[in-house]
């Protein structure tokens, strides 16, 4: 009772509004990548590594709210979502963040700018990955209202058609990612080995991203499905 108590007065008596809050801090925190990355396009470490501070700092926000979340959780059976698709959905929007920070940690640390040639490439796959992030939000932030109406009618036809503009954006980034390799690839004897091994890493982890949230989409798709 205790716990349920300590719930209700930092959430309130619905999960919904942590995993919203969590969401709009996971968004802001990706989002920092593409200041991030114009400096680093232009060799100016100095502000990408304030960027990436900032990052990293939004990143921690965002585990805090996890954290509680799952400290405090209740387990009643009379909640209106099911606590196993409440961290579910959790795990994957902490998966986008922990990307995001992976993705600025490896290029500041190794000071790694991209080639010429794809940095125009990545930053249109980049922004196409963070739009899936978004749309994922976008979803999320509607699970208020699916609670209300049951996971059911005119509200559930709006999530589906957003979960399904979602798979779309998802499938362009992967179609962008197919391209930006093959750029990469033209160009692998021009650069040092160990370099373009992590620029493909970077290309795999900013997929990732696209992958999470499209992920956060399908398990929407799995309770409005119960």
């Amino acid at each position: 009772m205790a716990q349920s108590s300590y719930f209700s007065r930092i959430f309130g008596s619905s999960p919904v509004t942590p995993l919203q809050k969590h969401i709009d801090k996971v968004v802001l925190c990706v989002e920092q990548l593409i200041p991030y990355f114009e400096c680093v396009n232009s060799n100016d470490w100095e502000h990408a590594a304030q960027i990436q501070s900032k990052l990293v700092q939004l990143e921690h926000e965002a585990d805090e709210i996890k954290n509680e979340l799952r400290l405090h959780l209740p387990s009643s059976l009379f909640m209106p979502i099911d606590r196993r698709d409440v961290l579910e959905v959790l795990d994957l929007q902490d998966h986008i963040a922990n990307k995001a920070k992976d993705i600025s940690g490896l290029t500041l640390g190794r000071k790694m700018s991209l080639p010429k040639s794809i940095s125009d490439g990545y930053m249109q796959f980049l922004k196409r990955c963070i739009d899936a992030t978004r749309q994922a939000q976008v979803a999320i932030n509607e699970l208020d209202e699916l609670v209300v109406t049951g996971f059911r009618g005119d509200e559930a036809t709006r999530v589906k058609k957003m979960i399904e503009e979602l798979h779309t954006i998802e499938g362009e980034t992967d179609e962008i990612q197919v391209k930006l390799r093959a750029e990469l690839y033209k160009i692998e004897n021009e650069q040092s080995p160990i370099d373009v091994m992590f620029i493909y890493k970077i290309i795999e982890w900013t997929g990732d991203l696209a992958d999470s949230a499209q992920s956060t989409g399908n398990r929407l798709q799995l309770m409005l499905a119960k």
